[in-house]
C-alpha cells in the first residue's frame, strides 16, 4: 500500500507554490513599473534636450543679442550712421563674445555700387529705400530689407550763425554760401525735395559725396550753411548749430537694413541685423536723434 500523504507536507508545498506565484506576479509588476518610470524619465530628458536646442537656436539667430561665436561681420553703412553704428558695433561685440564688427561708412549710393560690384560685405544699412532698391533688384539681398530708423534734415550753421540763417529762404539770399550733398546720395535727394517744397532756388557752393563732407565744410568755415541730417548736426554740436525748418517734414528718410546674399558670414549678418532692430540698439539710435520707424 502506498503510504498516506502528510497534510503538512501538502500544505507547505501549496504555500511555497502560492508564494512563488506571488513572487512572479510582483516581479512582473515591478518590471512594468520600472519600464514605465524609465519611459517617463526618457520623455523628460527629451523635452529638456528640445528646450536646450531652442535656446541655442535663439542665440545663433542673434535675436536676443547673444549669438555667441558668430564671428566676424562686415557692415557697409551710410555715413550718417557713423557715430551710432560705431557704438552699436561695440555693443554687439560685448553681447556676443568672440565677435568682431568691421564698419565701412560712405555715401549710400557708393556703398550700393560697391556691393553690386562684388565687394565682400555681410550687411548693408542705407540712408534711403531708393539706394537699397539698387541692391535688392540686383539680387544681392538675403531676404527683405527692414526699416530700422528715420532721419530728418536741418540747416547746419557755424556756432554763432554769422550769416543769420533762420530758414530755407535765407539759403537763397545773395552771398550766402551753401554746401549740399550730391543728388545721387540720400541727403542730396532729400535736400532737393525740401528746397523744391519751399520754392527756394540756389546754386550750391559745393556738392559733397556724403553728409559728412557737407558738414565738414561748415565746420571748416568754408560755407555759411549746409543741409545735413539732424543726427549729424547733433553729433557735431561743439562746432555747429542745427536750425530746424518745417519743410524738412516733407523729406524724411527711411533707413533700411538687410543681410547680403553673398555674405561671407551669413549667421553673423543675420545676427547683426536682428541686433540693430533690438531695443538696445534702438535706444542708441533715438539718443543720437533718429526717429523710430
Amino acid at each position: 500500500m502506498n503510504a498516506p500523504k502528510d497534510a503538512r507536507t501538502d500544505g507547505a508545498t501549496g504555500w511555497r507554490m502560492t508564494m512563488r506565484k506571488a513572487s512572479q506576479t510582483n516581479a512582473h509588476k515591478n518590471a512594468w513599473n520600472s519600464t514605465r518610470a524609465m519611459r517617463r524619465v526618457a520623455a523628460v530628458l527629451l523635452a529638456l534636450a528640445v528646450a536646450g536646442c531652442g535656446a541655442d537656436g535663439g542665440r545663433a539667430s542673434g535675436g536676443d543679442g547673444d549669438g555667441r561665436g558668430v564671428g566676424a561681420v562686415t557692415v557697409f553703412a551710410a555715413a550718417s550712421l557713423t557715430e551710432s553704428f560705431t557704438r552699436i558695433g561695440k555693443d554687439f561685440e560685448a553681447a556676443n563674445p568672440g565677435s568682431t564688427v568691421t564698419l565701412n561708412f560712405a555715401g549710400s549710393s557708393a556703398l550700393a555700387n560697391q556691393i553690386n560690384q562684388g565687394a565682400p560685405a555681410d550687411v548693408f544699412a542705407s540712408a534711403a529705400p531708393a539706394t537699397m532698391t539698387t541692391v535688392t533688384e540686383a539680387g544681392n539681398a538675403d531676404g527683405t530689407p527692414r526699416v530700422f530708423a528715420r532721419n530728418q534734415l536741418v540747416i547746419a550753421v557755424p556756432r554763432g550763425n554769422p550769416a543769420g540763417v533762420e530758414g530755407l529762404a535765407d539759403l537763397g539770399k545773395p552771398g550766402v554760401k551753401v554746401a549740399l550733398c550730391a543728388t545721387q546720395v540720400p541727403c542730396g535727394a532729400a535736400a532737393l525735395t525740401a528746397l523744391d517744397s519751399a520754392g527756394v532756388a540756389l546754386t550750391p557752393a559745393t556738392l559733397e559725396r556724403d553728409v559728412k563732407g557737407a558738414l565738414a565744410k561748415v565746420k571748416l568755415g568754408e560755407v555759411d550753411a549746409a543741409l545735413v541730417y539732424r543726427t549729424d548736426a547733433r553729433a557735431a554740436s561743439a562746432d555747429v548749430t542745427g536750425v530746424e525748418f518745417p519743410e524738412s517734414a516733407r523729406a524724411v528718410n527711411d533707413y533700411p537694413i538687410v543681410a547680403l546674399k553673398d555674405a561671407p558670414n551669413r549667421t553673423a549678418a543675420r545676427a547683426f541685423v536682428a541686433y540693430v532692430r533690438s531695443a538696445a540698439a534702438q535706444s542708441v539710435l533715438v539718443e543720437a536723434g533718429f526717429q523710430t520707424p
